[in-house]
């Protein structure tokens, strides 16, 4: 988490471009490889304790910048809130769903995040970064 909070005022910097990031004071290169190598340290973290979920890593920052706006700060400590709580969610509705038996975790989350990532292509309105 350290280095990805690290790089947050750098990415937003480079949310502006290149030229503005430079002359703010930032290095996009070492930015954007400092936040590749958090990105990779981040997801090999949490694939390793719970193992492969669909469709959350995509679903709750589109959700998360809904939610909160541009600011890369703020949107990572929101997605970090709002990925776990997806998750249980899913957890409590593939308890449900099929009583007395469980669903995968894995097909809820696809259940749920496929509809919101369809729309988000649909609208037309990608972020850019």
């Amino acid at each position: 988490m350290v280095p990805a909070l690290l790089s947050g005022p750098a990415l937003t910097a480079l949310g502006l471009g290149d030229d503005v990031a430079t002359g703010l004071g930032h290095k996009p290169r070492r930015a954007r490889a400092l936040a590749v190598t958090a990105v990779a340290l981040l997801v090999g973290a949490a694939t390793a304790i719970a193992g492969p979920v669909s469709f959350v890593g995509l679903v709750v920052p589109f959700a998360a910048r809904a939610l909160v706006g541009p600011d890369l700060r703020r949107l990572l400590v929101v997605s970090a809130l709002l990925g776990p709580a997806v998750v249980l969610l899913a957890d409590v509705a593939s308890r449900l769903v099929a009583r007395p038996y469980e669903m995968p975790l894995g097909v809820m989350t696809a259940l749920c995040g496929a509809p919101v990532l369809v729309a988000v292509v649909r609208s037309h309105r990608m972020p850019a970064l």
